[in-house]
């Protein structure tokens, strides 16, 4: 496929390392260009002067891009989309004066999720989330990474890696999957946070690895959760099996997380709502991706992430939706990158860089996909007519999207 005649062709990029700081803000575009598609890939790409040199022969399938904007897919690298229903009761409940940690305290939230799935068949959860799947790949997203953490028992971890892993062999996305099962402990495991820990290193790790089910080990590190020392049990455990980390950190409070997961490598550290300067500095410093997640900020109420501060210190930032039942129940990226630009002062660029390539490098992928370059995956957005790279995030109310090519082909 031959896509001529585009107005503007964004993120025409092939880094090799994530952008950090003021990198964020070089956003390369070509204007006025064509772009050749073969066997789901992009083949070859340039200026529209340059067609008849760079492709003497146009393939049987011409688009006419009529000046519309193509950017490369969203990259989610972080959800949670595979659940068994939706929680709008606990939604209430906030309304009402509680707090996140108030309605875990009485067998919601993550528990809830977990008691809900446990009554679930693979099938039924993989027909779930293929719905959801569908739905996000049409605002956009060409790559998405997907956790498990609401089965909590071997049966129910398993269960789910097993589903995520169908949706990665038979979705057109490029999924990711992530071992949670330490996000929250069970009721039985209340007082005896080693038995879970057991469990969790010396059955389900396993198990998983057994049967090749997860690429990534997740932990939320948190008061009320898992401590830093019990994160660093389960990383460590992990790491035997191949896992990198990818952490859930400094959501409600600053306790020494994020060091740790830097020392421990962490691909990414996701949330990161609350941060000290101190914070702000080691992961300057380190080489891993501090993932912003402002749609659950704003769903539960919170302070936003400091994203300039960050950006200004030099971190490398990405930016996912945390779809999931409880904090964010939508993967709708475009609100993502809208939200990050009004909420948390990023410029578009810096939020359009964040959605796509730092996505990608914060799930390892960023040779496949996350910017428009010679090899990569066709996973491209095109918009409707838009006066400008910062009239995206602008018109946040507004579906901008025309159509979603994944893999080569419009779905």
């Amino acid at each position: 496929m031959l896509i001529i005649n585009i107005g503007c062709l964004v993120n025409v990029a092939d880094v090799k390392q994530p952008l950090a700081g003021k990198e964020l803000a070089n956003l390369p575009l070509i204007r006025d260009a064509f772009l050749l598609i073969e066997y789901g890939r992009i083949a070859c790409l340039g200026n529209m002067f340059e067609l008849e040199l760079l492709v003497p022969q146009l393939p049987n399938h011409v688009v006419d891009a009529k000046g519309a904007f193509i950017l490369p897919a969203w990259v989610d690298s972080h959800t949670h989309i595979v659940f068994a229903g939706s929680r709008e009761a606990e939604f209430v409940d906030k309304i009402k004066g509680l707090n996140y940690a108030d309605i875990a305290a009485k067998g919601g939230g993550i528990l809830n999720s977990a008691a809900r799935l446990a009554e679930k068949t693979e099938d039924e959860l993989f027909n779930a989330a293929m719905r959801r799947i569908e739905e996000v790949a049409h605002l956009g997203t060409g790559a998405i990474e997907i956790k498990s953490g609401y089965g909590l028992s071997l049966e129910s971890e398993l269960k789910m890696l097993r589903v995520i892993t169908r949706i990665r062999n038979e979705a057109p996305l490029l999924v990711k999957r992530t071992f949670l099962g330490a996000h929250a402990y069970p009721l039985v495991f209340k007082d005896n946070h080693q038995a879970y820990l057991n469990l969790l290193i010396n059955e389900m790790l396993p198990a998983i690895a057994k049967e090749k089910l997860a690429d990534y080990v997740d932990v939320f590190c948190e008061n009320g959760f898992f401590s830093v020392q019990e994160m660093e049990q389960v990383c460590n455990a992990a790491a035997k099996h191949g896992l990198k980390p990818k952490l859930h950190i400094n959501q409600l409070n600053s306790i020494g997380g994020l060091q740790s997961a830097i020392k421990l490598n962490a691909v990414s550290v996701d949330h990161l709502e609350t941060m000290t300067e101190n914070d702000i500095a080691n992961l300057s410093a380190s080489h891993t991706i501090g993932t912003l997640l402002p749609t659950a900020a704003y769903f539960l109420r919170m302070m936003y992430q400091p994203a300039r501060k960050m950006i200004d210190a030099g971190c490398k930032i990405a930016l996912a939706s945390d779809y999931n039942p409880g904090s964010s129940p939508s993967g709708n990226m475009n609100t993502v990158v809208s939200m990050s630009c009004i909420q948390m002062k990023m410029l578009p660029e810096e939020a359009i860089n964040a959605a796509t390539i730092q996505g990608a490098f914060a799930m390892e992928e960023a040779n496949e996909v996350g910017s428009i370059a010679v090899g990569k995956r066709a996973n491209l957005i095109m918009l409707t007519p838009v006066p400008s790279i910062a009239y995206i995030p602008y018109a946040f109310g507004t579906n901008l999207i025309d159509r979603v090519i994944l893999n080569g082909r419009f779905i």
